[in-house]
């Protein structure tokens, strides 16, 4: 037997456990302890990427789910990191009728993305003195990520982990947001305010400050939409989200 064909064998039986595949490899009964090993490590790795829907769950009911999630989605990356990305639609399926549990995972999830994602040095606010507003397009730090809401996921989870006593699931209201970034190297959030999460899109989208200005007068008036418009900016700034204004 080749060495890939007895690597292809061992992963198979890992995997699945099957009688078959340990057969295929002439193991005994001590070859039990690499299974359980595999399975362990991969428990521990979702445990440390997911800690505050283990705290929410119950540690009993997580590993449960893990266990699942093992069995339906095994590993495929070289890293670990990578392995609790579709964990979030996965509890989402086991869960239904607790949107909550999915949306506590996707913060989860989202804040250790953010963390190891890629760098860049927030814009000084005194740049925009040579701005030129007709044409200037704001445009983000690339960790900003924007979360849709439906539940007070974003709450529980901040209780959570700063050690007090989560509120009880609530639905939240239609249009809910959360914006997540990175201010140095410290993972931050907090819920997006009235038409940020529009004017986040129409900037991505390369439209101008000044297009979006006109964008937002449309519902709120010319007035209102100015001020919406340079308020949200002053905010990015003052809390590292804008990279450039060019």
């Amino acid at each position: 037997m080749s060495l890939l064909a007895l690597q292809r064998d061992f992963r198979d039986w890992l995997v699945t456990g099957k009688d078959t595949a340990a057969a295929a490899l002439g193991g005994g009964p001590g070859t039990a302890v690499y299974q359980n090993n595999y399975r362990t490590a991969l428990v521990s790795s979702l445990a440390e990427t997911f800690q505050r829907l283990v705290l929410w769950l119950g540690e009993e009911s997580f590993e449960t789910a893990a266990a699942r999630y093992i069995d339906a989605r095994p590993p495929s990356s070289w890293t670990l990191d990578a392995y609790g990305e579709d964990f979030t639609d996965f509890v989402a399926t086991l869960w239904p009728d607790d949107p909550e549990v999915a949306e506590i995972a996707l913060i989860d999830w989202t804040v250790g993305q953010v963390f190891v994602g890629p760098d860049a040095e927030a814009l000084a606010p005194e740049a925009l003195a040579v701005a030129d507003w007709e044409t200037a397009v704001i445009r983000v730090v690339p960790s900003v990520l924007v979360l849709p809401l439906s539940t007070n996921a974003d709450a529980i989870w901040q209780a959570l982990a700063t050690e007090e006593a989560p509120p009880s699931a609530e639905m939240a209201e239609r249009g809910t947001a959360m914006l997540v970034w990175r201010q140095s190297l410290e993972p931050v959030f907090r819920r997006a305010e009235a038409h940020e999460r529009d004017v986040l899109a129409w900037s991505a989208a390369g439209q101008g400050f000044a297009a979006i200005s006109e964008r937002l007068a449309a519902t709120l008036g010319e007035d209102a939409a100015v001020t919406t418009a340079g308020t949200l900016l002053g905010r990015w700034l003052a809390e590292g989200m804008v990279a450039a204004v060019g």
